[in-house]
């Protein structure tokens, strides 16, 4: 897939901006030269913002503005009633959108994070329904395959590696880099390996520290269309890459995170960046529309007179990816770039997993550099936690009620032009995707969700098929709605501070309790004072590691639900 340029003007928004249109259509794009191992990039495109080329725009604002909500609304002043006419509300378009040619098995979705495979054992994921294994061979590289055994379909993932190989703990046939099989120990001597006993293999590639895998067999892979993100490979910027499980489907995932208007409200004083007093109306300047998602302008109203003021970008790609970047010039001049990436996995229904990455090129305060990475970690499954309750319930709601969007929500242009913008984009691919709910139209599961009624055996596959590290004393049985489940058993950095936490206090609970019966024993004051001292420095050494541990398996409770 080539290089998308991020613009599509429609000819009318071209002649309130004064630019010269290139191309005969709005839905023509500009193609400009693809990125390293032509990869798709998707860098904003701030050029027609910056410095000088942004005032004229500027005085403009109130007509693109109108253009804007114009095609975003899809007004049909005809088919509305005088109530629907509300200026706020996103109102239905009178005739369906176009179909496009979709097919969800030719695209990459975003795997794992590279650093977080785990080096000693499988890994079991999933795509959709497709349930894949994930593990490094003997020489380091990563593969992939379906994740069944040929044999009895045991599941390859509940397995372990041996000298490089994948082996199935059922009956230890074992398996190369490759798929073929090379070990049956029930096999007579001399005879042959059947041929059908090999696997079926993914495609994968690692592109700036992400697993991607390509989901189709019948049609090769396109490099192409891997995403490229141009900030993240500019000199000296830095990033906080984060993987959650998360209990609700990918659908709803990604209009949480294509919503900003909810920030301020769910996450107040998360973060020095939330605060309930700042929510107000925001606007949105849809600028591109394909097959393949959209992109645009998004910022807050009272900002737009603001000198210099320049919004934030939004891009989604199909099939899964969010890319929210600024741009921002300091009082020095220095321009200081901005990315927060989502790139969201569907594992099922009514059940997705992210990976964030947020990153800038600004040289942190001296307060941040000292922060560890891992609280970082912990305060983004905050942030999860704070909307999970939300986001399930509307999950249930929309599987109970199974209608299209436009029936149940009432979408404001001030706050939700990209939730709609999605799902109506939903409406066009729908029919391409395993199961979907758009803005005008909905296709359920072929396959409902199976619901095991024997809880021990379910709970027991979930455990053996998790990564290597993860259980630790008595959190051994998985739980996708608690913080250690979600987060911690998938990255390599929070399991290992979790653990050092662990030996920490215990380590630090011996040198108290020996300390303490040597207080007794002694009789100098001395040595007494100097011990019962030892001691409260041990207990207090405790209270962090313990308050640490709980970090990293204790979900956020809002204070007016705490007893």
């Amino acid at each position: 897939m080539a290089l998308l340029q991020p613009f599509s003007y429609d000819k009318s928004l071209l002649k309130i901006l004064n630019f010269s249109p290139t191309c005969t259509t709005s839905k023509v794009l500009n193609r400009v030269p693809t990125k390293p191992n032509d990869l798709v990039s998707l860098q904003l495109p701030f050029k027609h913002y910056h410095n000088n080329s942004y005032f004229p725009v500027r005085k403009h604002w109130k007509k693109w503005h109108a253009v804007a909500e114009e095609i975003v609304g899809g007004l049909s002043s005809s088919a509305s009633s005088d109530e629907d006419q509300d200026e706020g509300v996103i109102l239905s378009p009178s005739s369906q959108d176009e179909v496009a040619e979709y097919d969800w098995t030719e695209e990459w979705y975003p795997l794992y994070l590279t650093k977080n495979v785990p080096d000693d054992a499988p890994l079991g994921l999933t795509v959709f329904d497709k349930q894949v294994v994930l593990y490094r061979d003997g020489n380091g590289e990563i593969r992939c395959f379906q994740d069944r055994c040929p044999h009895r379909l045991a599941k390859l993932s509940e397995g372990q590696l041996i000298d490089g190989k994948l082996e199935c703990l059922y009956h230890g046939w074992q398996f190369e880099g490759n798929g073929k099989c090379v070990t049956i120990p029930q096999l007579p001597t001399g005879a042959n390996i059947p041929q059908s006993a090999c696997l079926k293999p993914y495609e994968v590639r690692d592109s700036q520290g992400v697993i991607w895998i390509w989901m189709s067999h019948k049609t090769p892979s396109n490099a192409k269309k891997i995403p490229w993100f141009e900030n993240f490979a500019r000199p000296g910027f830095r990033d906080i890459s984060t993987i959650h499980e998360l209990p609700y489907d990918h659908s709803i995932l990604l209009e949480n995170l294509m919503d900003p208007a909810h920030v301020p409200i769910s996450h107040d004083r998360t973060d020095f960046t939330a605060k309930r007093e700042d929510a107000t109306a925001l606007f949105f300047e849809v600028t591109e529309r394909t097959d393949r998602g959209f992109a645009g302008w998004w910022g807050r109203e009272i900002d737009r007179s603001t000198p210099n003021y320049i919004p934030n970008f939004l891009r989604f790609e199909a099939p899964c990816v969010l890319h929210n970047s600024r741009e921002i010039i300091d009082k020095n001049g220095e321009k200081n770039y901005f990315s927060g990436l989502f790139l969201c996995r569907p594992s099922g229904q009514g059940k997705s997993m992210l990976i964030v990455r947020f990153g800038n090129s600004r040289k942190p305060p001296g307060l941040l550099k000292i922060i560890p990475q891992w609280y970082f970690h912990q305060n983004a499954s905050k942030v999860f936690e704070q909307d999970m309750g939300f986001l399930s319930s509307q999950n249930e709601i929309l599987m109970k009620e199974k209608v299209p969007t436009r029936e149940l929500y009432t979408n404001l242009k001030s706050s939700d032009t990209w939730v709609a913008e999605y799902r109506k984009w939903m409406d066009k691919v729908g029919k391409g995707m395993p199961y979907h709910i758009g803005h005008s139209t909905i296709s359920l599961p072929k396959y409902p969700a199976v619901v095991e009624h024997a809880p021990a055996g379910f709970v027991a596959s979930l455990s053996a098929s998790q990564p290597a590290k993860g259980g630790i004393g008595d959190m051994y049985a998985p739980n996708l709605a608690n913080r250690y489940f979600r987060h911690v058993i998938h990255c390599k950095d929070c399991r290992s501070v979790l653990k050092a936490f662990r030996a920490w206090k215990n380590a630090l609970s011996i040198v108290a309790l020996v300390s303490t019966a040597l207080a007794i024993l002694v009789s100098g004051r001395q040595w007494k004072a100097l011990l019962l001292f030892s001691t409260t420095i041990c207990l207090a050494g405790i209270h962090i590691c313990t308050t640490a541990i709980t970090m990293n398996t204790t979900n956020f409770i809002r204070t007016h639900r705490r007893l």
